[in-house]
């Protein structure tokens, strides 16, 4: 599996490769605002780290980077992300699933401009970007489980699809609007091919309370052990 990072912040991404050797980071408007910075500033620096780190290329360290959320024409979508794509090698467009935004897509992969279908909230959703060869497509899971709704069949039914038509392994399923450490298993039994999440939830799957207990129990045992 395939680890993401949630994130426009050059410093929360610097860590994140360096640390937990993430994969790609994926955005959106949401993660620029938070940056502090304009769009084009914020995607651009991520280019030039990449650059810097010789990470050149979508298929070595991708980059997902939404369009404007307000275009809702298909041809506008293209054109805004014709744009955004030019900026670097590495980014590939995030595109919603609506209808224009699946036309979009097609017509983008046609280009040989990669696309990542969004806001996937079910199953039927996740079929026509896998038909129309998106690179990604992103279920979103924290959302529909603050509402009550249990993700676990929903990835599964997804992976089913994709395994049963030839699509798995060629549009990689992200699970997105990841919350917890439990969701992030949870995808994985599943046989999603990435999590995308913010730092601090990578930073708390690696705590659990009998490792701190461990940790403690063994320095207790090396400060009383027999001096040579």
């Amino acid at each position: 599996m395939k680890y993401f990072l949630d994130s426009a912040k050059m410093d929360e991404i610097r860590y994140a490769y360096e640390t937990f050797g993430i994969d790609g980071v994926t955005t959106n408007p949401r993660h620029i605002m938070l940056s502090g910075k304009p769009f084009l500033k914020a995607v651009t620096d991520i280019a030039e780290w990449i650059k810097a780190e010789g990470l050149t290329g979508v298929d070595v360290f991708p980059v997902s980077v939404e369009i404007n959320p307000h275009i809702d024409d298909a041809d506008e979508m293209i054109a805004e992300a014709e744009k955004i794509s030019a900026v670097s090698p590495n980014f590939v467009i995030k595109i919603p699933a609506t209808e224009a935004g699946v036309t979009a897509a097609r017509k983008l992969e046609e280009k040989g401009i990669r696309t990542n279908v969004t806001l996937i909230f079910s199953a039927a959703q996740a079929i026509l970007p896998a038909k129309n060869g998106s690179k990604f497509v992103s279920p979103f899971i924290g959302w529909k489980e603050a509402n009550g709704e249990d993700c676990r069949e929903y990835i599964r039914n997804i992976v089913e699809i994709y395994k049963n038509y030839g699509f798995y392994g060629n549009t990689e399923i992200i699970c997105a609007a990841i919350r917890t450490p439990k969701q992030i298993a949870d995808c994985a039994v599943a046989g999603a091919d990435i999590v995308t999440t913010g730092l601090d939830v990578y930073k708390d799957s690696m705590k659990h309370a009998y490792t701190t207990q461990g940790i403690g129990t063994f320095c207790n045992a090396w400060d009383n052990t027999a001096a040579e």
